[in-house]
């Protein structure tokens, strides 16, 4: 039999069928991190705690112009006659001879600096300089932590500018060279707990991202709570010694950020 040249189409072979997604085996995001970092350990725990601790050294520099700066309290000079000389007169219309200060003069920049008589603008210029600082740093350093450095590199530029200042502050000698150097403090100070706290929460799973970010709200309560017992001990003392306690710890802290960093770094 002679072979049909157009022979009929051969049936189609059945097309390969994808079999359906399940769903229930994709992994979320956070289940992924957690794949890979694990839940919540010790190394968790260690770092978290590491990293909020930068709140306790926030608190302390946000406080200290309230023992630092403060006003202290003045008495009548009992060895210069004076009818004009009591507890309601206002010493900067009396003779500076006829009263005393009640603490040491070094105890606060009024006193240190005779700022008593300079008005309520100059003797807040301080701390307002220095939340001027926490404006500036926070449109500064919020930029460089989203884009070029990141925040755990940002968390440590921002604690050695701050305590680097502060221990600066400490050797002001007069009251512009201490408002620079605290809008200096303020700048550095802006993007440290935001970027303690987002980094601390990304290191572990979902379940404790809550938990974990309590713990720099709590070492900010020790941070100002450390203050007053600070205060006390060196109570006569220098005001300059107050930034000296408070930011000496935050350089040591600061360094040892730095060498972590560094041992990552070089350590691959």
């Amino acid at each position: 039999m002679k072979d049909d040249p157009n022979p009929p189409p051969s049936p189609a072979a059945p097309a390969a069928t994808t079999p359906p997604l399940d769903l229930s085996e994709l992994r979320s995001l956070d289940d992924t991190i957690e794949h890979f970092i694990g839940n919540f350990g010790l190394k968790q725990l260690i770092q978290s705690v590491l990293l909020s601790f930068a709140w306790f050294f926030d608190a302390q520099q946000t406080f200290i112009s309230v023992f630092a700066d403060a006003k202290p309290e003045w008495i009548c000079n009992d060895h210069f006659s004076s009818t004009t000389c009591n507890s309601t007169a206002n010493i900067c219309r009396l003779p500076k001879e006829s009263w005393l200060w009640n603490s040491p003069v070094h105890a606060s920049i009024v006193s240190d600096w005779s700022l008593e008589c300079a008005g309520p603008v100059i003797t807040a210029l301080p701390s307002s300089s220095f939340f001027l600082g926490c404006l500036v740093g926070g449109f500064v350093l919020a930029t460089l932590s989203d884009s070029y450095f990141g925040r755990k590199n940002t968390l440590v530029l921002s604690t050695l500018i701050m305590s680097v200042s502060g221990l600066l502050t400490a050797a002001s000698t007069n009251v512009w060279m201490y408002v620079g150097l605290r809008f200096v403090s303020g700048f550095g100070r802006s993007s440290v707990g935001i970027c303690a706290l987002v980094h601390a929460s990304e290191l572990v799973g979902e379940k404790w991202r809550q938990k974990v970010g309590v713990f720099g709200f709590l070492f900010y309560s020790f941070g100002f709570l450390s203050l007053p017992l600070i205060a006390f001990l060196i109570r006569g003392s220098s005001w300059r010694f107050m930034y000296i306690w408070t930011c000496s710890p935050c350089v040591l802290y600061s360094l040892q950020e730095i060498l972590v960093l560094v041992t990552i770094l070089y350590g691959r």
